[in-house]
């Protein structure tokens, strides 16, 4: 008797059912239905391919502070080819906190052709072409920072072909540490000779003549050296059209501190204008004949840190696009039953061959 009470019991839990029934013409497969169904799946899936997509790119996150290191020392690294022999041209820096010259022994000066060869020039190209769309498209930026040390380094190929060319000109390259403070890198006439009061060039015994600042800038940054970042200078060439030619840089460099997933460097970003002009002091245009890169250190510093999104992120934008899907596909099919473009249930028949397509007002359920 206890047996038979627990299976009347466990009928009667099966039978009972507080959730409304689906008419059965709800679930009946159609051409229509199977439609909204796959188009349901395949957006799905295409939204699901974007959004993974999404969480697999990463962004850079810039943050502001003031920079408090007055102590350590910038390190300047330079590539830069004049148009003159090497013997009558100095590189040397001046800065503001001392009235003497800085050393200049970490630069080293190797003869070389000015003019480049066919696989130099295409390389110059494409690096003045990046130039052009950088100062279009700041974004780009971001692109640069992430691929570092995933690309070849941005400096100069050697020359492919075997030129009989004598040398013409000069590349003066290597790199400086100096003082974080102002001052002015410059190439001019003439070995740089200090004195208790500044400094001087030997340049009584350079003809006049000889004088030519034609010059291209290969590289040219601030800090430590990272491969594959492209800076403002880098492929800049200027032809001297007098022999007293003056180019000036005027600089302005912001210490970086760069963190991405392949690297964690401390380099400094830079912004720069430029002036040139001819030296003649009968019209009043003082000066002296030479490339000169005035800079100057911002107090700010900028770190640049590269960020992912996070999977509970992702997932939750994932389980909202399913979802959003899916009760929408619902909500149509829904629609389209209320509407009356369903199948009907009951047809009964009349004598004349009509048939009576009303669905009964009440049915008796029975269970």
């Amino acid at each position: 008797m206890r047996r038979l009470n627990r299976k009347k019991t466990l009928s009667l839990v099966k039978e009972l059912d507080a959730f409304p029934k689906v008419p059965e013409s709800y679930v009946e497969t159609s051409a229509s239905g199977g439609t909204v169904s796959l188009i349901a799946f395949t957006t799905m899936a295409l939204l699901t391919i974007m959004e993974f997509s999404v969480y697999q790119d990463t962004w850079m996150k810039y943050e502001y502070e003031v920079d408090k290191d007055f102590s350590s020392k910038l390190r300047i690294n330079i590539d830069i080819t004049v148009a003159m022999k090497c013997q009558y041209v100095g590189a040397d820096v001046l800065d503001l906190a001392e009235t003497m010259v800085a050393s200049a022994d970490g630069l080293v000066y190797e003869p070389t052709v000015f003019d480049l060869s066919p696989q130099q020039k295409e390389w110059q190209r494409m690096l003045q072409l990046i130039q052009s769309r950088l100062q279009e498209e700041h974004s780009l930026q971001d692109v640069i920072f992430k691929s570092a040390f995933k690309s070849t380094s941005t400096a100069l190929p050697p020359r492919e072909d075997d030129s009989s060319q004598s040398p013409n000109a000069c590349r003066i390259h290597g790199h400086l540490y100096v003082n974080k403070v102002a001052g002015n890198f410059h190439i001019t006439v003439g070995k740089a000779i200090p004195h208790p009061r500044g400094h001087a060039h030997l340049a009584a015994l350079v003809n006049h003549e000889s004088y030519n600042f034609s010059h291209r800038i290969d590289h040219l940054s601030f800090g430590e050296l990272v491969p594959a970042i492209i800076n403002p200078l880098d492929g800049t060439e200027k032809i001297a059209i007098d022999h007293n030619q003056m180019f000036q840089y005027f600089i302005t460099v912001v210490p970086t501190k760069l963190h991405t997933y392949k690297i964690s460097a401390d380099t400094h970003q830079f912004s720069v204008t430029e002036r040139e002009r001819i030296i003649n002091h009968a019209a009043g245009s003082h000066g002296v004949s030479g490339i000169f890169m005035k800079y100057d250190l911002s107090s700010l510093m900028v770190t640049v840190t590269e960020e992912h999104m996070p999977f509970w992120q992702f997932f939750v934008r994932l389980c909202g696009i399913v979802g959003g899907i899916f009760s929408t596909t619902v909500e149509i099919i829904c629609c389209r039953f209320r509407l009356g473009s369903y199948k009907p249930v009951n047809s009964v028949p009349f004598e004349d061959g009509h048939t009576d397509n009303h669905l009964p007002l009440l049915e008796n359920n029975t269970h």
